[in-house]
């Protein structure tokens, strides 16, 4: 099992709305990121916008592809991009970035 963290940083003048996208995500959404193996995501945002991923799976390539393929990724993609700074043309998905791990207490 992999254990996956990335940082993305949500513009500050979005904070409010953005936590208002992730008290009700999509059911679809939130299924298709379980059928394609994302378990135990989570995000923390902190007040000036840094934003925590964590997440668990076999496979974070292989679920990064699965994600690719499903229509409602492309829409909520789409709807989310506006939220984070400093993307360079990648959609946020394209954005997360693994952090290297260097300890973990099991």
């Amino acid at each position: 099992m992999q254990r996956i963290c990335f940082l993305l940083k949500v513009k500050p003048d979005r904070l409010e709305e953005y936590k208002r996208r992730h008290a009700d995500v999509w059911p679809e959404m939130r299924d298709a990121l379980s059928r394609t193996g994302w378990h135990n995501y989570s995000l923390f945002l902190r007040e000036d916008g840094l934003l925590v991923g964590y997440l668990e799976t076999d496979d974070f390539k292989a679920a990064q592809a699965g994600m690719e393929r499903e229509p409602v990724n492309a829409r909520w993609q789409a709807e989310m991009g506006d939220f984070f700074e400093a993307l360079d043309g990648q959609r946020p998905d394209e954005a997360m970035t693994p952090l290297e791990p260097v300890f973990f207490l099991p």
